[in-house]
C-alpha cells in the first residue's frame, strides 16, 4: 500500500506527464478529486507544468526569432539609416547574452524532458520505481535550482 507522498508523488508525475483529467489521476492514485484539487493549487502544479512546456529549444527559437525581426527592421530602412538605434542595440546585446548562456547551459526544462522520459519508461514495467525515482528527480531539480 502507497503512503500518502507516494500517492502525491505519483499523482504529480502522472499531471505533469500524461493527459489525464484530475478525475482519472485521483481515480488510477486511489485519492478523492478533492484532493488531488488540493494538491495541484497548494503545490503549484499547474504553473510547474506550464513552465515544463517550454524547451529550451522552444525558448532560443524564440530568441532568435527576435533578433531577426530586429535585424529585418534595421534591413528595411533608407540605405543611410540601417545601424541600430541605441534602444535596439541594447536590446539586440540582452538578446545575444541570453542567447549565449543558454546555448552553454543545460536548462532546467531540457533536464525535466529526459527524466520525464525516463520515468514514463519506468513505469511502463515498474510504478512503485517510478514513484521512488520520481521523488529522486525532484530533488535533484530542486538542488539544482538552488
Amino acid at each position: 500500500m502507497l503512503s500518502t507522498k507516494q500517492k502525491k508523488d505519483w499523482a504529480k508525475t502522472i499531471y505533469l506527464n500524461e493527459h489525464l483529467t484530475q478525475k482519472e489521476i485521483a481515480e488510477k492514485v486511489g485519492i478523492s478529486a478533492k484532493t488531488m484539487s488540493k494538491w495541484i493549487q497548494s503545490e503549484k502544479w499547474e504553473t510547474l507544468k506550464t513552465s515544463l512546456t517550454i524547451t529550451r529549444e522552444e525558448q532560443l527559437a524564440n530568441l532568435y526569432r527576435q533578433v531577426a525581426a530586429i535585424n529585418a527592421a534595421i534591413a528595411g530602412r533608407d540605405e543611410n539609416q540601417r545601424f541600430a538605434n541605441s534602444r535596439e542595440s541594447d536590446v539586440i546585446n540582452k538578446l545575444a547574452t541570453a542567447i549565449n548562456k543558454m546555448e552553454q547551459e543545460t536548462g532546467l526544462a531540457e533536464i525535466v524532458n529526459v527524466t520525464k522520459k525516463i520515468l514514463l519508461w519506468v513505469r511502463a514495467t515498474d510504478p512503485a520505481k517510478a514513484i521512488e525515482l520520481s521523488y529522486l528527480f525532484e530533488t535533484f531539480v530542486k538542488d539544482t535550482l538552488k
